[in-house]
């Protein structure tokens, strides 16, 4: 498993509430300093990750730490029949993506909701198809919320992961470690108003498990056809699996 890694170090808060703080006092400048992080790829890896859920025309779809709903918007512009549940536990993300889910006229095809990951509050095999993207490593308990994925996802359903990784050759390697280590943190500190919550993004990537030992965590928990899709030389993967 990998190290539990905080936002705040010295809190007596744990991960879930830490993590609830995190994302609430950084909602409003998510959008503008992800795109600036990411160079903007994070989209394409969406992209691709709508694609691979439309492949299966899912009538009703779960996007677990929605956030401010990126991936449930690009699902109802692009699966037309499908009706989209966000969730997520920070309703200060939230709260910006009704916005943007009303800007756009998509009030009745997504429902954003507040929620615990690891406590769904739906019942067994309810959907077709459940995604995350980038947000599996700030799950408190990994193998709990994998479980309670497993349980509301319909057998012969598609779950998909979005999720930072490692890359291991030269030169992507080193690029990764100082956009990680240098780049990241030093944006947070410029620009966001909690100094400490990109220091925590880049070392909660950096310490979980991806690749093989994350298909590993899917299969224990139960999950089947579980596969690892590198993207970008290997800064990000997608992971997909199916319920038996």
């Amino acid at each position: 498993m990998s190290k539990n890694v905080t936002p705040y170090k010295n809190s007596d808060l744990g991960k879930k509430e830490q993590v609830t703080k995190m994302f609430d006092n950084i909602s409003k400048e998510y959008d503008g300093l992800n795109r600036v992080i990411s160079f903007g790829i994070d989209q394409k890896w969406r992209k691709k990750v709508t694609q691979i859920v439309g492949s299966i025309s899912p009538n009703n779809i779960l996007d677990i730490a929605t956030g401010t709903g990126d991936l449930a918007i690009m699902f109802a512009e692009n699966i037309k029949k499908a009706s989209i549940t966000g969730l997520d536990i920070s309703e200060g993300m939230l709260n910006i993506g009704k916005q943007k889910v009303a800007d756009k006229g998509l009030d009745k095809r997504i429902n954003l909701v507040i929620g615990d990951s690891e406590k769904l509050p739906f019942q067994d095999n309810s959907f077709d198809a459940i995604t995350v993207s980038f947000g599996v490593r700030n799950f408190e308990n990994l193998e709990v919320g994998l479980s309670e994925i497993l349980r509301v996802l319909r057998p012969q359903g598609k779950f998909v992961i979005l999720e930072t990784s490692v890359p291991t050759k030269f030169p992507f390697k080193q690029g990764y470690q100082f956009h990680s280590n240098v780049l990241l943190p030093l944006i947070g500190k410029l620009f966001s108003r909690d100094k400490k919550a990109y220091g925590y993004l880049s070392e909660s990537a950096a310490n979980f498990p991806y690749g093989e030992k994350l298909n590993n965590i899917l299969r224990k928990v139960g999950f089947i056809d579980v596969k690892d899709h590198p993207q970008t030389f290997g800064v990000a993967s997608i992971y997909t699996s199916s319920k038996q």
